[in-house]
């Protein structure tokens, strides 16, 4: 049986963090999909398409990777990409809460989908697309927060 996994969000833009978290599952399970999203709480800077293909320059190296535009539930979506794993990135125990919220309405909605919580790597921690967003917008260094193809299209963006 194939493991497929679901990286779910709306990567607005790509963290080193998102990052982080994609090539370490990208070696765990024998497909990774990435479901880029709207999140509606968040004011988005990139487009679905251009957040994908953004996403699709960074993971270019990566043969099991897909990335995929998503809608509607998350569940949805892994049920119907055939997903049976749902990853989730946690920075901190703040996230922690939230995601497990998140598990336990996913279990619900999908019994037979389980979520995967993996801690990004510690330099990672204190990244988050809307701080980088914010820091960007002002001016302020970026490198090393977003993978180079991410800070070239944010400072397009930003102009």
């Amino acid at each position: 049986m194939s493991a497929v996994a679901l990286y779910a969000g709306s990567f607005d833009p790509v963290t080193m963090g998102h990052m982080d978290i994609i090539v370490r599952a990208s070696r765990i399970f024998d497909r990774l999909v990435i479901g880029v999203g709207h999140n509606p709480k968040k004011p988005g800077l990139f487009s679905d398409k251009e957040r994908i293909e953004l996403l699709k320059h960074c993971c270019k190296g990566l043969k099991n990777v897909s990335i995929k535009s998503s809608s509607g539930l998350t569940a949805d979506f892994a049920k119907r990409e055939g997903c049976s794993v749902l990853i989730r990135g946690l920075r901190d125990a703040q996230d922690f809460g939230y995601e497990m919220q998140m598990a336990h309405m996913n279990h619900h909605l999908a019994g037979t989908i389980e979520t995967v919580f993996m801690p990004c790597m510690q330099q990672y921690s204190n990244i988050s697309s809307s701080l980088v967003k914010e820091v960007a917008s002002l001016g302020g260094k970026i490198k090393g927060l977003v993978p180079p193809p991410v800070e070239a299209a944010l400072r397009k963006k930003l102009k």
